[in-house]
């Protein structure tokens, strides 16, 4: 009697112990599921965030040195040059002065929300962006066709259309972070490269690629022309395009230029005519600047220049 008590006590007890575990291994389970993913998704988010911040070193003020242009200041720090106005307040001809300090609106971090009706979904993009504004339709009912028999009852449906699927805030992050990098680059001119990217070299920021006067000079990505002229020493008639938030390209030494301050172009669009404008010799000098810091055009170009 004695022992099959025991062995009925010891049975109860192991059956509990399984219970308690059972059950907090099912609590441990759906905690994780529940918060891992938020973490994940902050994380993600703030990586992208602070990787694009680090990669940005532009200062945000500038000292106006002896010989500073606002054009050259402008193309130093991969600005237009009317942005680096507006933000200082300086009017046409731009005049600047030695020991001026300037302001830099280096900032991206700045939202644009617009106001919706009531139960709208918002989406916010970075400032000079369009907001992306997603609508969440509402149900509609209406009845079926009528039924063929006599006093069946009648029905109705929810003609609902999917709803918006929303987008992990680190995918947004990305693609925002993706739109300001990708530009489709293309050859600016046929010929040979004379003088490679040399960044020790003051007169290195790109590439001289050779050719004959008057040939055609093409935009090697998309963009809007925020100079057109020959106000900075050293680079004769000049054309410099901004593609996006980061990448700025520069066309010297042409014969003539085709295009206008504000004008948009494409890729391969002929906006000059090569030359020798305070050049030695008849040539193109090409730079991709990024953030204003030139980089080896090299290794944007397509290896075919075509």
């Amino acid at each position: 009697m004695v022992w099959g008590a025991c062995f009925d006590l010891l049975v109860s007890i192991g059956a509990v112990l399984a219970v308690c575990a059972v059950a907090l291994l099912i609590s441990g389970c759906a905690s994780t599921k529940s918060g891992a993913p938020v973490l994940e998704r902050a994380s993600v988010a703030k990586a992208h965030s602070k990787a694009r911040k680090d990669d940005d070193l532009r200062p945000q003020t500038y000292t106006v040195q002896k010989g500073d242009t606002l054009y050259g200041i402008a193309l130093e720090h991969g600005f237009d040059y009317k942005e680096i106005a507006e933000w200082n307040g300086i009017a046409s001809p731009y005049t600047i002065r030695i020991g001026q300090q300037l302001k830099f609106n280096t900032s991206s971090q700045t939202v644009v929300v617009t106001p919706l009706k009531a139960g709208s979904i918002v989406e916010t993009r970075q400032a000079g962006e369009d907001a992306l504004l997603k609508t969440q339709p509402k149900a509609v009912k209406r009845p079926y066709a009528e039924q063929a028999e006599k006093g069946s009852s009648s029905k109705v449906e929810s003609q609902d259309k999917p709803a918006p699927v929303e987008v992990p805030a680190e995918k947004k992050e990305t693609a925002l972070l993706e739109d300001d990098e990708r530009v489709e680059w293309n050859w600016p001119a046929t010929g040979k490269v004379i003088a490679p990217f040399n960044e020790a070299s003051s007169s290195g920021k790109g590439l001289d690629i050779g050719g004959k006067s008057g040939q055609p000079v093409l935009a090697a990505g998309p963009g809007k022309v925020v100079y057109s002229g020959s106000g900075l020493r050293g680079y004769g008639k000049l054309v410099i395009i901004k593609h996006n938030k980061t990448y700025l390209s520069a066309y010297a030494h042409n014969h003539q230029i085709l295009v206008k301050e504000g004008q948009s172009v494409t890729r391969g669009q002929k906006i000059a005519e090569m030359g020798d404008s305070d050049a030695d010799q008849v040539k193109l000098h090409f730079e991709i600047r990024r953030f204003g810091k030139p980089v080896d055009p090299m290794k944007y170009l397509p290896g075919d220049k075509s």
